[in-house]
């Protein structure tokens, strides 16, 4: 009989389906933590990093707290923070494991938290840290004991120390298997904490004090994460905005996603590394946090844009690393990879020049300077960005999808919004009138050539059919509700691409929708939205709660939804879809005033 596993896998923790998985992150790294509290994810020391557990797709590494008695698992997030409660149901008790990377990260060192709590009755639980760097490939070295009990180890080029668990055993100490095992017992009441720490250089002592540590990160989650009373499902909105915090790092950047190669659609080779900063996600969630509650959130997605702005100007990339530099090139690691799809770091993207991140960036600047939080530095990545549209805007590009070179019309649109939007914020005496008449050039052009025969915009010039981000330009103030060209986009889209208060992103070939993709959660609030901004609040309403709810049961969303399976797909989890909630969730608190409107439901509940 073969098992199927690579080598080293642990047959006691097989991967799980995506929606199992939740996410601690601190901003500058994240980890994924499964329902046997097996953390089977976590790159060090920062996000673009190599993998230490890599057994979330067929690596060595894992770390975890499982009990040792039959068990039903649950779990949740303590409110507004993504410190995570797993919470295991066994026939003698109630176990509790408090998981926590400490809040805010520190960029060079991870500090990892974890409290077992014999809940109910007596807790029994099995501990195994197996920590391996370089993605699987160099195992733990030169391990010892510390004069306080706590063991130490170099990793790679990390330094690594475990505190709390000194009645661990080493197992294989001389082999490539290195790890510690252990199991503890804890009567009822009583709680042991262990504390993983790694840093890229040496570790600084005396070892991190869990209990100082612990109120230390409530307190930063409880000042980051403001309270969004004035939002629909509040709490869901809570928790998009700490998955946005937590995915955002010093320097300002957020990470579009904190895994690679999850797979999109199993076996179809659409298999992506999100490790690094989009422009294009950092706007979205920089509007969505303007549109919610307007802070340092907001203040960090342009402090990033505005530094790639000018240190690249018209050449700006698409993605970064987060702290700045060129993401590296596309490569396999020799993985077997998650189920139905394969190992995969890097990303072509960096090869890749997409106009609409101009429009994006603009339309970031822009709802800072309604704040009243664009600095001289934010206008002056403001010219650059608007003076890289006239010179670019009629080159073919990859488009927000990342497909072949063409004339995208969403690329032109999006820019034309972002200008019109940052003349409309300038104060006098500034481009402003220039940037107006280039936005009215370019609204010009892609109306003579890609307007459809039936009067919505279509994908690109040679291209008639139907694209979900064509509803992004009207909701970014391109063009009014009323306009006869955003209410047939939207009705084209609604009647074309969308199943049952789900949308896709365009037609593929000739199969179902569903059958081609998984339905596109972004695109989902995307229309809530525009139905919103038509008074459609019946309609918003259903598209909201219908992809409120194609969320893992921690509340954390893929890029993908698969509606048949009811599993989420792809990297996780995926920050623009949390933005777009917040956004969702502030907007249609708040009436769109237009002509036929619906009567407004009353607020969903938390």
């Amino acid at each position: 009989m073969t098992t199927g596993l690579g080598p080293g896998e642990d047959p006691r923790y097989p991967p799980q389906d995506l929606g199992s998985y939740a996410l601690l992150a601190d901003g500058e790294r994240g980890a994924l933590v499964g329902p046997r509290g097996e953390i089977c994810w976590l790159c060090a020391p920062r996000w673009h990093d190599d993998a230490v557990f890599a057994a979330l797709i067929g690596g060595r590494g894992l770390y975890a707290v499982t009990p040792a008695e039959r068990f039903v698992p649950g779990g949740v997030y303590e409110d507004g923070s993504l410190i995570w409660r797993s919470r295991w149901v066994t026939p003698s008790g109630i176990i509790e494991c408090r998981d926590a990377l400490a809040f805010p990260g520190d960029t060079g060192r991870v500090v990892l938290l974890r409290r077992i709590v014999a809940r109910e009755g007596p807790a029994r639980v099995r501990v195994v840290l197996h920590p391996v760097a370089a993605f699987g490939r160099e195992p733990m070295r030169e391990v010892r004991r510390g004069a306080a009990g706590e063991w130490q180890a170099r990793l790679g080029g990390l330094t690594l120390r475990w505190s709390g668990a000194g009645d661990a055993r080493l197992v294989d100490g001389g082999g490539e298997d290195a790890r510690f095992t252990g199991e503890l017992v804890l009567a009822e009441g009583r709680q042991r904490d262990l504390v993983l720490e790694l840093a890229a250089g040496p570790l600084p002592t005396p070892a991190v004090d869990p209990g100082r540590a612990w109120a230390a990160t409530e307190r930063a989650w409880a000042s980051a994460v403001p309270a969004l009373t004035d939002t629909v499902a509040v709490r869901d909105a809570r928790q998009a905005y700490a998955v946005l915090r937590g995915m955002t790092s010093a320097e300002g950047g957020m990470v579009a996603a904190a895994t690679t190669s999850l797979p999109e659609r199993a076996e179809e080779g659409r298999n992506y590394d999100y490790r690094y900063v989009w422009i294009r996600d950092q706007a979205y969630a920089g509007q969505a946090v303007a549109a919610a509650a307007p802070g340092p959130l907001l203040d960090d997605a342009v402090r990033f844009t505005t530094a790639r702005l000018h240190a690249d100007g018209p050449g700006l990339s698409p993605a970064y690393t987060v702290d700045g530099r060129p993401v590296p090139d596309q490569h396999r690691l020799d993985l077997p990879g998650y189920p139905g799809g394969y190992d995969r770091i890097g990303n072509h993207v960096n090869r890749q020049f997409q106009l609409d991140c101009f429009g994006e960036a603009l339309l970031l600047l822009a709802a800072a300077a309604e704040h009243g939080r664009l600095d001289g530095d934010g206008w002056a990545a403001a010219r650059i960005a608007a003076d890289a549209v006239r010179q670019r805007w009629r080159e073919p590009d990859a488009g927000i999808w990342e497909l072949g070179n063409r004339d995208w019309t969403h690329s032109r649109l999006i820019c034309a919004a972002g200008l019109r939007r940052i003349a409309g914020a300038a104060p006098r005496g500034t481009s402003a009138r220039a940037w107006s008449d280039l936005a009215d050039a370019l609204l010009a052009d892609t109306a003579q050539h890609a307007l459809h025969p039936d009067g919505h915009w279509q994908r690109s010039p040679d291209d008639p059919s139907l694209d979900a981000a064509l509803l992004l330009p009207p909701l970014r103030g391109l063009l009014p509700a009323d306009d006869p060209r955003t209410r047939a986009t939207l009705r084209a889209y609604t009647a074309g691409l969308t199943d049952g208060f789900f949308g896709y992103r365009f037609r593929h070939d000739d199969r179902p929708l569903s059958k081609a993709e998984g339905a596109f959660l972004l695109c989902g609030f995307v229309t809530a939205l525009a139905e919103h901004q038509q008074g459609h609040e019946i309609d918003a309403y259903r598209w909201f709660e219908r992809n409120r709810g194609a969320c893992g049961a921690p509340g954390l969303y893929a890029e993908e939804y698969d509606v048949a399976q009811r599993q989420l797909l792809g990297n996780l989890p995926q920050a623009f879809v949390h933005a777009l909630l917040l956004e969702a969730a502030a907007r249609l608190a708040r009436p769109e005033p237009t002509a036929g409107a619906q009567p407004r439901p009353k607020k969903t509940a938390p």
